[in-house]
């Protein structure tokens, strides 16, 4: 497996992301749950092969920038009744996110 490099991530620590719905089918790890939800990258985890494409033995690459973003869990699930402040965490790859401007948020 590769290290992660030392490029410029695509977005930046804080940057607020809408995880995207996109049609793939077959093997992916964006889970269903946290689509077309908005978070915040807590960091950039570096680039690697991408594993949708190595499932299918495809090399992976280019690869692609990994980051993990920070979602309430109250804006997951609707009827959640713990601590408001609880969070996931999530590891989601850069073609799976899209930035979203201040006011769209929520």
């Amino acid at each position: 497996m590769t290290q992660p490099d030392s490029a410029v991530p695509r977005f930046p620590d804080g940057a607020l992301v809408r995880i995207r719905d996109l049609p793939i089918t077959g093997h992916m790890r964006t889970p269903r749950y946290v689509r077309n939800h908005v978070g915040v990258v807590e960091r950039y985890c570096g680039a690697w092969p991408n594993p949708e494409e190595l499932a299918f033995g495809k090399d992976g690459l280019p690869p692609k920038q990994l980051f993990r973003v920070r979602l309430r869990q109250t804006d997951i699930w609707p009827d959640y009744t713990e601590d408001p402040r609880d969070t996931l965490e999530i590891e989601i790859y850069e073609h799976w996110l899209e930035p979203v401007e201040t006011g769209e948020a929520g």
